[in-house]
């Protein structure tokens, strides 16, 4: 009953400040044969619950609070039981969407367990000022969200975002980790540590 974690694809629009845009979503489903976790649910709650399958849901837990990556979140608790978490400085963008649920609220360096192991909280704002990265030591990876994809940070020029701020967080919160951890990220490709490191003085130089 090892741990491992699976991806889920789903589709459907993110909204902000007016616009509208049609995107893919990578879910992550942290567990074993009994337990699961969801990282990001994100458009398409059936799809995710069929994932899951029979295993019990122990948390939902969003890597920040934009429209695409928690629109299902509140579906998959209800019909789960499963508590939804998201980091305190995201509660702003939550209530937009959910202005009926109160999540759970994390903080930086807080534990989950998940079948019998640790997801460690890294609070990596800039790209919200809520974002968090999700560092699962025992399997050598990093779900970061949309903080850090395969070839740069995440998005900065919307609302609640900063280029400075998820710098910083790339800077001190993931790319100190070890170079060969893999890199999940919210959208698009994985990537590693070592492959992403080397570019960070180019990314600071282009601005985004």
């Amino acid at each position: 009953m090892s741990l491992r974690i699976q991806q889920v694809i789903t589709q459907g629009t993110f909204a902000l400040d007016g616009g509208t845009w049609d995107v893919e979503n990578n879910v992550w489903v942290i567990g074993n044969d009994e337990e699961a976790l969801v990282v990001d649910a994100a458009h398409n709650a059936d799809a995710i619950l069929e994932a899951v399958g029979e295993r019990r849901l122990t948390a939902v837990v969003c890597t920040h609070a934009h429209n695409d990556h928690i629109n299902a979140a509140v579906e998959v608790a209800e019909k789960t039981g499963a508590p939804v978490y998201l980091h305190l400085d995201d509660h702003l963008l939550w209530s937009h969407i959910h202005p009926d649920h109160s999540p759970a609220y994390l903080c930086d360096q807080r534990r989950i367990t998940i079948a019998g192991t640790d997801v460690v909280v890294l609070h990596t704002p800039g790209h919200t000022p809520g974002a968090i990265s999700l560092y699962v030591p025992e399997l050598n990876t990093v779900l970061t969200g949309d903080t850090l994809f395969a070839g740069g940070p995440g998005a900065t020029g919307r609302s609640f975002s900063d280029f400075p701020t998820i710098i910083r967080s790339i800077r001190d919160r993931l790319l100190t980790l070890p170079p060969n951890t893999e890199v999940l990220t919210g959208h698009g490709p994985s990537t590693t540590i070592a492959d992403e490191a080397p570019h960070l003085n180019d990314w600071i130089a282009r601005g985004h």
